[in-house]
């Protein structure tokens, strides 16, 4: 293929991943129910409502889009990744309206749901035995059949223009606009690669907002430690049970400096809030929404034993459909050894009282 012909067609792929973006309207900002008489309003930001059901549509998009303008993607390359979740389920979305192949290193014990959606879209799933291995394959695999790996945990942060150019953060502002405390108080999001902390963090410096922004991290994550002790190279060995976030390794595109808080959060806790928001408001949301809401009530609480009126804003990150037989399954659940009552005791008692004691975890 000519230096022309492969321009034409890089222009014509941005074009397709331009249009497809047109032709979905932004993503609904739901209000969670709280009393009027707090002076403070609680938003989720629905980012389930995206073609492949998830936050991870933006990033997908986002890294492809990289590698397009960046001369690493042509018609025959293979794209490779790292991800047995959304991210890849998103990938294999984008790759096939590009007309590419798109291959994604998994651990063999993913659970067949997720195999599943990955290869609606046409993906492949390459699989690996121990976890930790996926990134060292992913580079093999790219390297023999001179592909390009997409490798979310290093290019989030970068491939996303924290500027604006319709970012998360940016329509979260957006539509802000008219409600009563426009500019949040905080901002509450999850950390699985790190990429939109970062850019909620940026943004929100750039546009010079007060608004701070807090990052909740599930059990056995390396985030939390990482940012209280300054330690990148913390890691925790141990895998997260909250999907989507939590990471036994700092991952590249974590940016600590652009945080201004951090919570740990139980995992039983995350998933008595997303049964709570099922019932408050009707939406089904999948564990890390629960670990931002957790945190959201922890924020709130504090907020109101300082007499202080705002807006907190969280992200509903997928939908509920996709953990029907773990996360809503109450034999999973002992299983796992997760107790939600106690959780559903104390949100009852932060709805009514305002008050919210965390529990605290074990380093």
């Amino acid at each position: 293929m000519s230096r022309l012909h492969s321009r034409a067609w890089v222009r014509e792929a941005i074009r397709l991943l331009e249009a497809d973006a047109n032709r979905s309207a932004d993503t609904h900002l739901h209000v969670f129910p709280l009393p009027l008489d707090w002076g403070i309003d609680l938003y989720l930001k629905d980012e389930s409502v995206h073609p492949t059901g998830s936050l991870k549509h933006r990033l997908a998009r986002s890294l492809l889009l990289y590698g397009l303008v960046n001369g690493q993607i042509g018609a025959d390359t293979v794209l490779i990744e790292a991800s047995s979740g959304s991210t890849a389920v998103s990938e294999a979305y984008f790759a096939r309206m590009l007309g590419l192949k798109f291959v994604t290193v998994v651990p063999r014990r993913t659970s067949p749901e997720k195999i599943a959606l990955i290869e609606f879209y046409g993906g492949t799933c390459h699989f690996v035995d121990a976890p930790p291995a996926m990134y060292t394959e992913a580079e093999r695999l790219a390297s023999e059949c001179n592909g390009h790996y997409l490798d979310q945990f290093t290019y989030a942060e970068r491939a996303t223009d924290w500027r604006g150019n319709n970012n998360i953060a940016e329509s979260v502002y957006a539509q802000m606009r008219a409600e009563r405390h426009p500019i949040p108080t905080w901002i509450v999001v999850g950390a699985g690669t790190g990429g939109t902390s970062a850019t909620f963090g940026r943004y929100v410096r750039y546009r010079r907002h007060t608004t701070k922004v807090a990052v909740v991290d599930p059990e056995n994550s390396s985030f939390y430690g990482a940012w209280q002790t300054g330690a990148l190279d913390y890691g925790t060995g141990m895998s997260s049970r909250i999907e989507g976030i939590g990471r036994p390794r700092v991952e590249p595109s974590f940016v600590p400096g652009v945080i201004d808080e951090m919570l740990r959060v139980p995992d039983a806790g995350s998933l008595a809030a997303i049964r709570l928001l099922r019932e408050r408001t009707g939406h089904w949301a999948g564990g890390s929404t629960g670990t931002n809401l957790y945190g959201a009530f922890q924020l709130i609480a504090g907020m109101l034993e300082e007499g202080q009126a705002g807006s907190v804003v969280t992200l509903l990150c997928d939908g509920g459909e996709r953990y029907a037989n773990t996360y809503y399954n109450d034999s999973w659940l002992t299983e796992q050894n997760l107790d939600i009552e106690p959780y559903t005791a104390k949100f009852e008692e932060f709805l009514t009282s305002g008050k919210f004691t965390p529990e605290i975890l074990p380093e």
